[in-house]
């Protein structure tokens, strides 16, 4: 296992990468009884998970008040962004969203098993209260429409919203561009050459 990609940008430190391990291990333990992820993925979990969600981490500004996940699941990228957080930005509050209470239990425990500080909101993404967040984010939880949607209610007015998507992302650019305006950059994904992480400001309604 190496650090690859986002990690090695970064020079996380080797209690950061054990941290890491630690939630890999974690992800390992609880997926059979709660499901965090796909079990096809787990032999790959360092590189599909971790790595994967360790580049938005690096696509986002250096100084971030708060940090908002949303359908963090298994803690990706929320975890991971925590994580990453706790050595080069200490200040910084991450919130994961995850309506699911079982998903949030795993979270907050393995937050505690870690040692990171994390907020764990268990309601649902339209019903929690506007996170005013400075970076939103989302992997694997809808498509960008709907994402759009979760932006414009939690979302401050000059944050970056990073989604990664897969190879069909310009079919969904092209679908949520009917409904809001937004600039957006696309970046190449570490982990995957079909997929790119999209970056996108200023989400309004059409």
């Amino acid at each position: 296992m190496s650090a690859g990609g986002a990690l090695a940008r970064l020079a996380v430190s080797r209690e950061t990468l054990d941290r890491l391990q630690a939630l890999e291990a974690l992800l390992k333990k609880w997926n059979p009884t709660i499901n965090l992820v796909a079990k096809s993925t787990l032999g790959s979990a360092w590189e599909r998970h971790i790595i994967d969600s360790a580049q938005l981490y690096a696509l986002a500004p250096p100084k971030v008040d708060h940090w908002a996940d949303l359908g963090s699941g298994g803690g990706f990228p929320g975890l991971v962004i925590a994580i990453l957080a706790h050595e080069l930005d200490p200040a910084r509050r991450v919130t994961l969203v995850e309506s699911d209470r079982r998903k949030a239990t795993f979270l907050r425990e393995a937050a505690r098993q870690l040692g990171i500080a994390v907020g764990v909101c268990d309601e649902r993404i339209e019903a929690t209260a506007p996170l005013h967040a400075d970076v939103l984010s989302a992997r694997a939880l809808a498509a960008l429409p709907a994402l759009c949607a979760f932006s414009a209610r939690h979302l401050s007015s000059d944050g970056l919203a990073l989604f990664p998507k897969g190879a069909n992302h310009r079919a969904e650019v092209e679908e949520a561009g009917r409904d809001w305006h937004f600039d957006v950059t696309v970046h190449p994904s570490d982990t995957d050459p079909a997929a790119v992480v999209l970056a996108m400001k200023a989400i309004t309604h059409v």
